[in-house]
């Protein structure tokens, strides 16, 4: 089997391509980056010891894509997956719309020209920000959750979100972007006969994160902190409340190991893959952790909203159970464990891989 990853010395594209590479037996990989990520080159050293051959290219040019030779899967990972991505500098919104719309896209038409299937990994913020900000929430051991017995939003449950919640915008450009992908991708599955996947992921975590505060925030908290580097509470009163859940990308492998080798009759509709409640936890309870981890450290803070802030954001994966099989592997206190290691190994971390 022949495998595009897209996206391949990000932090989720070489995990993936390591633990994919481990689970299939003759599997041949092609990755494809950019580089303009800092921390990319350090990934990129790396795969030529694993067999991977490296194309430096960009999903934005369909130029690049029509050199690269025939394969029977593409895994696009490559994205801007920040939900501030596309504000501020001039020009910001337009080039997050070329790389994580127009790049599906061309990847499609890659696709569509070689036959090939099309696996996309999509995120937890295409589902949309206005039922989620007015959930009822009560305040409980330094963190968000929500009440009990309130009238839930369609999707929603004390489990979590699913994939029936709604999303309908606002939900940022790079939601958007994202959503509008996983429409195209199910257009071009239906029209083309192609194989099509859809994995909406929740945040991902682990060692050899490219951490920022706007992304990859597991990692970068346990980084900064690690550093003693300016932390601050944003928004909802300062006080670091805000629940994510977390999610090694490493366990995604065995369903994709499925995906890639049990292509569906007929593109079917997105699938959530999470931590879950069990692997969820606020930012004050990480700052707790972090503490009792590297010790004591100061954090600001913030009180004004940022845009896009949420409360609270945990997603139900009980349709990927149900459907695959799928269950997370990485406990969250592995996955904090393992990144304070990276982090005391990396003290530089942040300076080598943050813009």
């Amino acid at each position: 089997m022949k495998l595009l990853i897209t996206g391949i010395c990000g932090f989720v594209g070489h995990t993936l391509a390591r633990a994919l590479l481990d689970s299939i037996e003759g599997l041949e990989i092609l990755g494809l980056d950019n580089l303009i990520r800092p921390g990319s080159e350090l990934n990129r050293r790396r795969l030529g010891p694993l067999g991977v051959k490296f194309l430096h290219a960009d999903v934005r040019n369909p130029s690049d894509l029509e050199v690269l030779p025939t394969v029977d899967w593409v895994l696009d990972a490559a994205a801007n997956a920040s939900v501030l991505a596309g504000l501020g500098q001039p020009g910001a919104s337009r080039q997050l719309v070329e790389h994580n719309l127009f790049g599906t896209v061309n990847l499609l038409e890659y696709c569509r020209r070689h036959r090939a299937g099309f696996i996309l990994l999509s995120t937890s913020r295409v589902y949309s920000i206005a039922p989620l900000v007015s959930l009822e929430m009560l305040s409980e051991g330094k963190s968000f959750r929500p009440r009990p017995g309130q009238n839930w939003p369609a999707g929603c449950s004390e489990e979590g979100v699913a994939e029936t919640f709604p999303t309908q915008p606002p939900l940022s450009l790079y939601g958007s972007t994202k959503l509008a992908s996983e429409t195209l991708a199910l257009e071009y599955g239906a029209a083309f006969d192609l194989p099509v996947w859809l994995n909406r992921c929740g945040v991902l975590a682990g060692p050899g994160q490219f951490g920022r505060p706007d992304q990859g925030i597991f990692s970068y908290w346990l980084h900064a902190w690690a550093a003693r580097r300016p932390l601050a509470y944003t928004g909802f009163n300062g006080q670091g409340f805000q629940v994510r859940d977390a999610l090694h990308p490493a366990d995604l492998a065995p369903v994709l190991v499925r995906q890639l080798r049990e292509p569906a009759a007929r593109p079917e509709g997105p699938l959530n893959f999470a931590g879950g409640r069990a692997n969820s936890m606020s930012l004050a309870q990480l700052s707790e952790w972090c503490a009792q981890r590297f010790g004591p450290h100061r954090v600001d803070s913030a009180p004004a909203p940022r845009p896009f802030d949420i409360p609270w954001l945990v997603m139900d994966s009980r349709a990927a159970r149900q459907r695959w099989g799928w269950h997370p592997q990485h406990s969250l206190e592995t996955i904090l464990e393992d990144i304070a290691t990276h982090a005391g190994q990396h003290p530089d971390w942040l300076d080598l891989t943050s813009s």
